[in-house]
C-alpha cells in the first residue's frame, strides 16, 4: 500500500494551519508499498502540533511510554534523513517557519528541540489543510536506514 494522494494546496494556507492539531495518524512507507513501524514512537504515537503565525512548536510520544516502560523503549536510533531523532519515545521540538502556499510546502527551522543535534535544523515538508484536517509528508529513513515516506495526519483539536 501507498500513501494516498494529498490534496491541492489551500489558496489560504497561513491562515488554514493556525491552531492546535491532534495527531491521529503516523505512517511510514518505502518505495513498494510496505509500511515500517518506527522503533521508538510506535506505530500510534500521541502528538500536538501549535502553529502561530511564524512559529510552531510539536511533541510525540509512544503511547506505550511510562514508567514500567522506560527500560523496554529502544535506544533512539540516530535520526533519519529531514527528520529530528526521538529520545526513550519522545520527540520534542519548536521553531520558526516559512510558508510557499501555492507549492504547499512549509520550511521550519527549530530554534529548540529535545535531541540537541537537531537544534539549528531546517527542513521542507508539504503541509495540506482542509477542512478540519493537516497534513504533513516528508522524505525521510526508517531507523535502518531505508527510504521512507512519512504522512503525519492532524485533525483540529478544540
Amino acid at each position: 500500500m501507498k500513501p494516498d494522494p494529498l490534496p491541492p494546496p489551500a489558496p489560504d494556507l497561513a491562515a488554514a494551519i493556525l491552531g492546535i492539531w491532534r495527531l491521529t495518524s503516523r505512517e511510514d512507507y518505502d518505495a513498494g508499498g510496505r509500511r515500517l513501524i518506527d522503533p521508538v514512537l510506535g506505530a500510534e504515537p500521541l502528538g500536538i502540533l501549535c502553529f502561530a503565525p511564524k512559529q510552531f512548536a510539536a511533541q510525540f510520544m509512544n503511547r506505550a511510554r511510562g514508567l514500567d516502560s522506560w527500560s523496554q523503549t529502544p535506544a533512539a536510533p540516530a535520526a533519519g534523513i529531514n527528520n529530528t531523532g526521538a529520545v526513550d519515545g519522545y520527540d520534542a521540538y519548536f521553531g520558526t517557519y516559512d510558508l510557499d502556499a501555492a507549492a504547499g510546502t512549509i520550511m521550519v527551522s527549530l530554534n529548540g528541540a529535545l535531541s540537541r543535534g537537531n537544534i539549528g535544523m531546517k527542513a521542507t515538508r508539504d503541509v495540506r489543510v482542509a477542512g478540519n484536517r493537516l497534513w504533513i509528508r516528508l522524505a525521510t529513513s526508517a531507523a535502518d536506514g531505508t527510504a521512507i515516506t512519512r504522512t503525519l495526519t492532524f485533525e483540529r483539536s478544540g
